[in-house]
């Protein structure tokens, strides 16, 4: 078969940017979908052409098969790209590709069936002598079976969706008084993710390492793996941090784990790129825990160090060639270190943050710092996808350095209009655990209080910052405005200062400008005095004032505090300032005293929701006594579920929606008979 002249790519983000990248250096056209919540995307405006699949929600656009077949069809592509996520590990839907005549770019469908159920492909795995995490497997899903056999294997116990991955229809019960509302909570969010709520259950394993093997074959028999990735750093059984190869692992161990991996592929007639995953004990005894039958998200660690482009791999595998490189032919160098920055706010439970992108810039690319995204300035991030933004992928001589080239690179990341998790990441990675690489699933949360730090005072320099790049703004729209000469007498100097409109003012040394801002913990009140351009005198709080040169430079500015000089963005998006210096993401509040006049705080029982979503669950009726902590209703947004929960003992007055509904942020969930605070409590994914 030649090398297709067309593929459909069946996906969105930064996956189908990638895949369209790729695709564009060989030669190849590429037909992007888009749901109408995307027709202005960036992987659209990548691709040759774009065709509409449907409204937003994925099960009406991205997880509709049939649509994608016929847009397909009527671009007259050859083959379809599924990316990861949504239909990639669907084997009715390859099967469905084969019988309209278009190449599935992906394993055969007998092999996404043995593989892509997480409960076969243990069984077969189990069969052929690999070890397996102890578990139960059965297609029996009554919930009272599944409760028996959950207290069997010992608690906790670890709930999994059999179809799928990322974390989704993952859930931890600890007790048998758990197990119910996680099992429920598990079954809505495979549903939602992957159109199946089957799940299986396992033996928690309290400290592990997750370690996985990248394999390829070919349709001619032929299979290698291309090392392993250490994927240990998690939330919520979510990859956080992903690097290649993984520390600590010692050839034998590594060719022992690959070699097992390529039969597990060889077994089941694997053609397309593959991981099989492992969980590993502290001490090095390993189990099978799955096979995701696509592409990874964390792939582009793996091409780092083997300087190979796993995509390229995948259209010659699919197009009938052979793999372009033997076993023996295959090496690593050096270490590269992935971070995934999502939309979702730490300091509220990791909640997802939806809205317009007011202000986007993102590290260069390099042969060692690589960003893949599908962002940029200007687009919305919904509440009907994955939370991703970005991966920032760093490669450096040993694992150190490259460690420290992705802290630069986060450094370098600035995002506004949306909460992220850059500066949690940035915690993670410069954490002595971390650095270490003393690694195992459980290190966020062993080391919550130093990642999850309480809110701190803007620093000093943060605060001036601010100031300046608040003057700036207001200087730059006053230059902005055309000047305003009245007409010409004779005679009269049409550029004197007493005939224009700017900056300037006279005997501005006597005079200043007074900004108030508001961090997370109080208001900070900074008066600035021009002393010239670019110089000016600075109080913060009250403190002796500090004398401060500043210029701009290409939207950044550049600050001299006193012989103290640091690089500054400060981003305005509405009342919100976003300030970006000495290491440090704050986000102020401009506070202007007369917009904020006759405003009265409202109090009582009511809890709102705190973003976007829809109802999948109330746990409460009208006259329900509830205690404090106690689960009110759940949301789902970004195809995960949020808790809501009583933020103290009261009783429920009433329910506002139902089942199916869906909700604006800030709408009016319930209403207890209680006071609870500002916020309401949000869980942190059941």
């Amino acid at each position: 078969m030649s090398m297709f002249d067309r593929i459909l790519i069946a996906n969105r983000g930064e996956i189908a940017c990638r895949v369209a990248r790729t695709a564009r250096r060989m030669g190849v056209a590429t037909v992007a979908v888009y749901s109408d919540a995307d027709r202005d995307a960036l992987h659209v405006e990548s691709c040759d052409e774009a065709v509409r699949i449907g409204p937003p929600p994925p099960r009406e656009s991205y997880l509709n098969g049939e649509a994608i077949i016929a847009a397909a069809l009527a671009a007259r592509a050859k083959a379809i790209h599924p990316g990861y996520g949504f239909l990639s590990e669907n084997g009715a839907f390859a099967a469905a590709c084969a019988h309209a005549g278009i190449v599935f770019i992906g394993p055969p469908p007998a092999a996404i069936a043995a593989m892509g159920s997480k409960s076969e492909a243990k069984t077969i795995m189990s069969r052929a002598g690999v070890a397996v995490v102890p578990g139960y497997l059965g297609e029996d899903q009554d919930p009272a079976r599944l409760a028996r056999e959950a207290a069997a294997i010992g608690w906790p116990v670890l709930i999994k969706a059999t179809a799928g991955g990322g974390g989704k229809g993952m859930k931890v019960a600890a007790s048998a008084g758990e197990f119910a509302q996680a099992l429920a909570s598990a079954k809505r969010e495979a549903s939602a993710s992957f159109g199946d709520d089957r799940v299986l259950l396992e033996r928690y394993l309290s400290s592990p390492r997750h370690i996985e093997i990248q394999v390829f074959a070919d349709a001619q028999g032929n299979a290698v793996y291309l090392f392993e990735r250490d994927c240990s750093v998690q939330r919520r059984h979510q990859k956080v941090i992903e690097e290649a190869p993984a520390p600590g692992l010692d050839p034998a161990r590594r060719r022992s784990m690959g070699e097992a991996a390529v039969a597990a592929a060889k077994a089941i007639g694997y053609v397309g790129a593959g991981t099989v995953e492992f969980i590993a004990e502290q001490d090095g005894t390993f189990y099978f825990m799955e096979m995701n039958t696509r592409l990874q998200v964390e792939h582009p660690v793996t091409e780092m160090i083997t300087g190979l482009d796993l995509v390229e791999w995948q259209l010659r595998v699919a197009a009938g060639e052979r793999l372009p490189r033997r076993q023996d032919e295959l090496a690593h160098h050096g270490h590269a270190i992935e971070a995934r920055i999502y939309a979702e706010d730490p300091e509220r439970g990791f909640l997802p943050s939806i809205g317009r992108v007011a202000h986007w810039r993102m590290p260069a690319g390099s042969s060692r710092v690589r960003v893949d995204t599908g962002f940029r300035a200007g687009d919305t991030v919904t509440p009907f996808y994955d939370p991703m933004l970005a991966k920032v992928i760093a490669w450096g001589e040993d694992r150190d350095r490259a460690r420290q080239r992705l802290l630069a690179a986060l450094d370098g990341c600035e995002v506004v209009g949306v909460a992220t998790n850059t500066g949690f990441l940035e915690r993670v990675i410069g954490h002595a655990a971390f650095a270490s690489a003393r690694l195992d699933t459980g290190l966020i949360d062993a080391h919550r209080d130093a990642l999850l730090p309480p809110p701190a005072p803007a620093s000093p320099q943060v605060l001036i910052a601010a100031a300046v790049g608040e003057f700036v703004r207001i200087r730059n729209e006053i230059r902005g405005t055309p000047r305003v000469a009245p007409a010409e007498p004779a005679g009269t100097d049409r550029w004197s200062p007493w005939n224009t409109v700017d900056a300037w003012w006279n005997a501005s040394a006597m005079h200043h400008l007074a900004f108030r801002f508001a961090d997370a913990l109080g208001v900070h009140e900074c008066r600035i005095r021009p002393r010239g351009d670019g110089c000016a005198a600075i109080e913060v709080d009250a403190a002796p004032a500090a004398d401060v040169r500043f210029e701009e430079r290409a939207g950044r500015l550049r600050i001299d505090v006193a012989g103290d000089a640091f690089d500054a963005t400060v981003v305005a998006d509405g009342e919100v300032r976003a300030v970006h210096a000495k290491g440090a993401r704050t986000r102020l509040r401009n506070v202007d005293p007369l917009a904020q006049a006759g405003i009265v705080e409202e109090h009582g029982g009511r809890l709102t929701a705190p973003m976007a979503g829809t109802v999948v669950a109330v746990l409460v009726k009208p006259g329900d006594a509830v205690a404090k902590g106690a689960p009110l209703i759940v949301l789902e947004a970004m195809k995960m579920e949020h808790t809501i929960a009583a933020p103290a003992v009261g009783r429920v007055v009433a329910v506002h929606f139902g089942v199916g509904d869906r909700v604006g942020d800030g709408a009016s969930l319930v209403e207890l008979d209680g006071e609870p605070p500002a916020a309401p409590q949000a869980g942190t994914g059941r």
